[in-house]
């Protein structure tokens, strides 16, 4: 095999690992949402509450089963075989930074794993609000690694930490905003239908 097909199977393996790490986010940004417009369902009343749970779960289990533990298996496989193409990246602190944002990755993977299954059996362990902030934990991290992987230095990873840490503020102010405007416009609808 000579060096322009090699440099050309081993693009098309790093393409690879781009689409099964866009898929395992989607996924995982998804899930997070699923499980948001879970736990609110769980606060209605019968008979709405068996039938948007009912949906919750069938459509949180096809997403996850099918989408997201695909693609963070295959994501898993196809990076180890990048990193073993160009091993020399193991000599730089910011590959080593990355792998270990890639480690946290895998271990939120797990824990909402861990949230599925319990969702599934009608066990709601966080509040909205707080699924709304785990969220941001894939957000943080993807941040992180993409910031690595592309710029190469540990100091990119404070940049990008530090601007992911401006915008999750500004976004629970905005949250909170939100939260609070619902509230009172289910208020007012509440105080009409009694009029």
């Amino acid at each position: 095999m000579g060096t322009k097909s090699i440099a050309m199977t081993f693009a098309y393996i790093k393409a690879l690992h781009i689409i099964f790490v866009v898929t395992w986010f989607a996924g995982l940004f998804y899930i997070i949402r699923l499980f948001i417009y879970h736990t609110e369902a769980l606060e209605k009343k019968e008979p709405e509450r068996s039938i948007l749970t009912n949906q919750m779960k069938l459509m949180s289990s096809r997403l996850w089963y099918i989408i997201t533990w695909p693609s963070a298996i295959l994501n898993l496989v196809v990076g180890l075989w990048v990193l073993w193409l160009q091993s020399w990246h193991l000599d730089f602190t910011y590959m080593w930074i990355k792998l270990a944002l890639v480690l946290l990755l895998y271990g939120y993977h797990f824990y909402c794993h861990w949230l599925f299954l319990r969702l599934q059996k009608g066990i709601g362990d966080l509040t909205s609000t707080q699924l709304r902030i785990l969220n941001e934990v894939a957000t943080i991290l993807l941040i992180g690694i993409v910031f690595l992987i592309v710029v190469r230095t540990s100091l990119s990873l404070l940049w990008g930490l530090g601007a992911m840490v401006v915008l999750m503020v500004v976004f629970m102010i905005i949250v909170k905003a939100y939260k609070n405007y619902r509230e009172k416009k289910e208020k007012k609808n509440e105080n009409t239908v009694l009029d």
